[in-house]
């Protein structure tokens, strides 16, 4: 009987550890942001593959500016990749920026 007690104790003492890990370390949150921020990349995807490349398409030539590439010799470089990829960043930071400076605004400290 006395052993069941330890046994209870000890597993009781190991659930209560890690609930303090969880909120010490606020991983609820973090698991939170970490699907949010995917779901974000979706969408900033979707922004600029549906709304933004079709405005920029007409500039390069046959409309496949994903697979645009520039060859020097062996080496062929994807700038149509890369450009996707550079877009899809600055908006995506832009979004956080924004997040962060609106929706998560803090009162300054003011020193005094």
């Amino acid at each position: 009987m006395e052993e069941q007690n330890v046994n209870k104790q000890v597993k009781q003492s190991l659930i209560n550890e890690f609930k303090d890990f969880l909120k010490e370390y606020k991983v609820i949150g973090l698991a939170v942001g970490f699907i949010m921020g995917g779901a974000a990349t979706e969408l900033v995807k979707a922004v600029v593959g549906y709304l933004i490349m079709p405005i920029i398409t007409p500039f390069i030539p046959g409309g496949e500016w994903v697979k645009a590439t520039f060859t020097l010799g062996p080496i062929v470089i994807g700038w149509g990749a890369l450009l996707n990829a550079f877009i899809n960043f600055i908006i995506l930071a832009w979004v956080v920026f924004l997040i962060a400076k609106f929706v998560l605004r803090e009162e300054k400290v003011t020193k005094k």
